[in-house]
């Protein structure tokens, strides 16, 4: 009787291995398809060389380096720190020097800049924390831009170089403000608003811009620029009269901006490194350590399966931006 019995365990431990199988294969496409995903959207880094690459490695004194890249947001990223897609999270960057300014073993600080700065907020958060939190001494290296915000950030550090065809400079506010009314006629479109308070719907692109709202917003800029003025005195120990006298927007070459004291000296990123060695005190060639680090499986299964998905509003379909009205210390291409 026993032998008509069947055998099933077999095909549990089967279907057991088979989903396994399954859960492993599903890990490794979501994986490597995110990890696909996000180096399409992260901005090309070159490389800093060095005798290590990230914190720990290794010991001795050394520089560390920390990176602007793109254009600056207050906060931080909205999942992981990586996923940026060519913005400087104040919220990281000042993260990323609080470690390095912990770091026994780094001596000076260089600060990587390649950005067309933005945030007026984040530019600022920055600034001060190179000021308040930051007693090592601090290099910026710049790259092809390192405009506006990215000037912003700069005047924070003690010295500042850049190589000779570097655009700087641009020291300015700016805030735009798109209005589509007459599209809308055209197209027929009737937008209601419902407001309490006069200035409620302030600079709205659905409707002319009045004089009262330029006047005010006006004086929201000029606040800015004084600010700006203000910060650039400071750090590059000039009279404001003379910082005025530059600031009226225009970008610099590396070049203009040595002549007329806004960097100290030309040089590329080795020259930086060696410039920051020998204000660290360090001898030889210093070890470099660059604060980052790659995605880790939780941020790319977070990144692929917790993206909001949003529908397109009636400003998105007009091509109007909400970010359009947000005073900026930014440099517009031509």
């Amino acid at each position: 009787m026993n032998e008509s019995q069947p055998q099933r365990w077999p095909y549990a431990l089967l279907g057991c291995v088979g989903g396994a199988a399954g859960v492993v294969l599903l890990c490794a496409v979501c994986f490597f398809g995110g990890t696909a995903l996000l180096a399409a959207a992260l901005p090309d880094v070159e490389p800093i060389t060095g005798a290590a690459g990230f914190p720990g490695a290794g010991t001795g004194p050394a520089v560390g380096v920390v990176r602007v890249e793109g254009t600056i947001l207050s906060g931080n990223p909205p999942l992981a720190p990586f996923a940026a897609g060519g913005t400087a999270y104040s919220g990281h960057i000042i993260e990323q020097l609080r470690r390095a300014q912990e770091d026994f073993d780094v001596k000076v600080i260089l600060l990587r800049i390649n950005s067309p700065g933005g945030s007026v907020v984040g530019s600022d958060e920055v600034y001060q924390a190179l000021r308040d939190e930051i007693d090592k001494p601090v290099v910026v290296s710049m790259g092809e831009l390192a405009a506006s915000g990215g000037y912003y950030i700069a005047a924070g550090a003690d010295r500042i170089m850049a190589n000779p065809a570097t655009f700087t400079g641009s020291i300015g506010v700016i805030l735009t403000a798109t209005h589509v009314e007459d599209l809308l006629d055209t197209v027929g479109i009737d937008v209601t608003v419902i407001k309490r308070g006069e200035l409620k719907d302030e600079l709205s692109p659905f409707r002319e811009v009045t004089e009262e709202e330029l006047a005010l917003w006006q004086e929201i800029v000029d606040e800015a620029y004084e600010q700006f003025i203000g910060v650039i005195a400071e750090g590059r120990d000039m009279p404001r009269a003379e910082v005025r006298e530059l600031a009226d927007g225009r970008v610099y070459t590396g070049r203009q901006a040595l002549e007329l004291g806004l960097i100290d000296e030309l040089g590329n990123t080795p020259d930086a490194i060696e410039l920051a060695a020998d204000l660290g005190g360090i001898e030889g060639e210093p070890r470099i350590i660059e604060y980052g680090r790659p995605p880790s499986f939780w941020d790319v299964f977070m990144f692929q399966f917790t993206r909001p998905v949003q529908p397109f509003t009636l400003k998105e379909f007009l091509g109007v931006d909400d970010g359009q009205f947000v005073v900026q210390y930014l440099y517009v291409e031509p």
